[in-house]
């Protein structure tokens, strides 16, 4: 696993308020002090009628979804020894997503405000929020070449045949080369599960009808290391 193999504080990209945990939490565990910066973190002007996921995951018409969410993903990082950084921005069942290079600006304002060495990215697979928040944090990492940048595998998106080749042979054409760079263990893996659990919204919403349930999220993390084209 190369640096991340040690235990100092790195920088977690999370697109959705759960995404940094499900993907990464082992690593978190085993680095404490980390701060996960989540993209599409904010609260609408005026939320439209409660959308099918939410309605899956139990809210109510005229919850404060975004606030209730924001309480699980502190809830979660308490477990890891990690720092929540929420950026303003709303996920697309919400409202139109913010171009990728105003998303990028404000990714590498929180970027340079934890002050850390290493950055971990996720893929961007499947979901078009995913896609933003990569090619946002891909723009950052142009701009920041001194530090450490690596990618994690999303849960479930991982597991769509194709994906994840498309994405390193887009990560190719872009002259940037996605080395493997290893896979958790068990360490970490109980902080993880009890972090994984705070956010009971998503388990209740990925348990639904016709959704793919949540045991990918405790099957061993991938991690790949970004080098070149930066």
């Amino acid at each position: 696993m190369g640096d991340l193999s040690g235990n100092a504080p790195l920088t977690v990209i999370s697109p959705h308020l759960d995404d940094g945990v499900f993907g990464c939490g082992q690593l978190l565990a085993t680095h404490p002090g980390s701060v996960v910066v989540t993209a599409l973190a904010g609260r609408p002007r005026v939320y439209p009628p409660l959308t099918k996921w939410d309605a899956a995951a139990g809210f109510q018409p005229g919850d404060d979804v975004v606030a209730l969410r924001r309480e699980e993903d502190r809830a979660a990082l308490r477990h890891l020894a990690a720092r929540p950084v929420w950026l303003e921005f709303c996920d697309a069942q919400y409202d139109p997503p913010p171009a990728v290079e105003v998303l990028a600006a404000a990714l590498a304002e929180a970027i340079g405000a934890a002050g850390l060495d290493t950055v971990v990215l996720p893929l961007g697979l499947f979901h078009s929020d995913h896609a933003l928040t990569h090619a946002a944090a891909l723009q950052v990492r142009q701009q920041a070449p001194h530090l450490g940048w690596w990618a994690y595998e999303e849960p479930n998106y991982r597991r769509v045949d194709g994906l994840l080749d498309e994405r390193l042979e887009a990560l190719r054409q872009a002259g940037i080369a996605a080395a493997p760079a290893g896979r958790s263990t068990s360490a970490g893996a109980a902080a993880k599960r009890r972090a994984a659990r705070e956010y009971r919204s998503q388990l209740r919403a990925l348990t639904a009808p016709g959704m793919p349930g949540y045991a990918d999220v405790f099957a061993p993390e991938e991690y790949w290391r970004l080098d070149g084209a930066s």
